[in-house]
């Protein structure tokens, strides 16, 4: 254990407290001028049934994030186990994102990747600033799931899967 002051608290340290805890990976993604734009996420979570908004964590200096940020709909996908390639490829700060990526879009822009564990066609709620990210809330208008599919997992700086107790 790393015994640490409160006074030597660093982003270095930070993210490794914050790699103990699992989280899921989700791609936020759109269509812009009939082209797919997105990203990776983990920080990802449910905040509310009624009404039903999720949350996702985006860096500030994120460039798609501020493309995205103008659209009425969006598409989270909750990415599936055997999708940490996707992830790793969503996550690129240059090039295609989506080179051997399957998606499909809707009537709305809003862009799903195909084979995930769940999508979620959501549109922003609020947007609250939080430090070096933002906190987006955004609106889920319908969705997609598969109880079948296992979620990909992120926990430690790795990407993991789940396993039975």
């Amino acid at each position: 254990m790393i015994e640490l002051s409160s006074h030597e608290v660093s982003p270095s340290h930070l993210r490794a407290a914050f790699g103990c805890f699992p989280t899921g990976v989700t791609a936020v993604c759109a269509e812009v001028d009939g082209e797919p734009i997105g990203m990776a996420a983990s920080s990802f979570t449910s905040v509310s049934l009624d009404p039903p908004l999720v949350s996702v964590c985006i860096q500030n200096s994120s460039r798609t994030w501020r493309q995205l940020r103008s659209l009425l709909r969006m598409g989270v996908s909750v990415l599936a186990s055997d999708q940490h390639l996707t992830c790793q490829r969503l996550a690129r700060p240059e090039g295609d994102r989506f080179a051997g990526v399957g998606w499909q879009s809707d009537a709305h822009g809003s862009v799903f990747i195909e084979g995930a564990a769940a999508w979620l066609n959501c549109g922003i709620h609020t947007v609250v600033p939080a430090g070096d990210h933002a906190i987006a809330l955004l609106r889920v208008h319908e969705l997609w799931f598969d109880n079948h599919v296992e979620p990909l997992v992120f926990h430690g700086s790795r990407f993991r899967t789940l396993a039975s107790a």
